[in-house]
């Protein structure tokens, strides 16, 4: 096993969640225009990028038709896109509770707050969709993301990279690479939520 204090990536991830709670603290409650500022973004890049997405999609499978990739994966995360720009603003707004009558006339209600930085783990056989959903749903809460891609998807690895930092600085949102020693580091980083996509199994291990 590699000894994770010699792995860049490994250390390079750890950077970057510091980085990342840093950059949360300063500013931990984005506008409903950042927010969907942020997805509009994400909606260009992806469809500027997607015929390069589908390539490397095929590369990394061996023979994936382009028209699969496009219909399920690129199609659905703009159509997710669409969806969350068109509601973000309906999702902030505070949400009523009843009050008790020992508390009348008092009001209650809760109101929605970003956790800070979301770590996402892809998994390889729809890896564009399983990596855009999660990140859809975190940048319209407010949050920051990490974004551990699958070590079985390489060529994608390296075109969704680039896509994401052409429209974001890596205290927003960021990918990580590498094998499964990365994979067990970025679970071992104290994120305020996580989500994973993947077996039973390797979700409890």
């Amino acid at each position: 096993m590699t000894n994770s204090t010699l792995d860049p990536e490994i250390e390079r991830l750890k950077e970057l969640f510091i980085e990342q709670k840093a950059a949360y603290k300063k500013a931990p409650m984005p506008s409903a225009d950042q927010r969907i500022n942020h997805l509009k973004a994400l909606k260009t890049v992806t469809l500027k990028y997607q015929d390069r997405l589908a390539a490397a999609v095929n590369e990394d499978f061996g023979c994936r038709s382009k028209d699969e990739t496009l219909l399920a994966e690129i199609l659905t995360s703009v159509e997710s896109i669409n969806m969350a720009i068109k509601k973000t603003r309906k999702w902030m707004k505070p949400s009523k509770r009843g009050v008790g009558v020992l508390f009348a006339p008092a009001k209650n209600e809760v109101r929605y707050q970003p956790l800070g930085v979301v770590g996402i783990i892809v998994p390889w056989n729809y890896p564009i969709f399983l990596a855009l959903g999660p990140l859809i749903a975190a940048l319209s809460a407010g949050n920051r993301a990490m974004i551990k891609m699958s070590e079985f998807t390489p060529a994608l690895n390296a075109v969704f990279k680039t896509m994401i930092a052409e429209v974001f600085s890596e205290n927003r949102v960021c990918v990580i690479e590498g094998e499964a020693e990365a994979a067990i580091a970025f679970t071992e980083q104290p994120f305020d939520h996580i989500l994973f996509t993947g077996s039973t199994a390797v979700g409890r291990f």
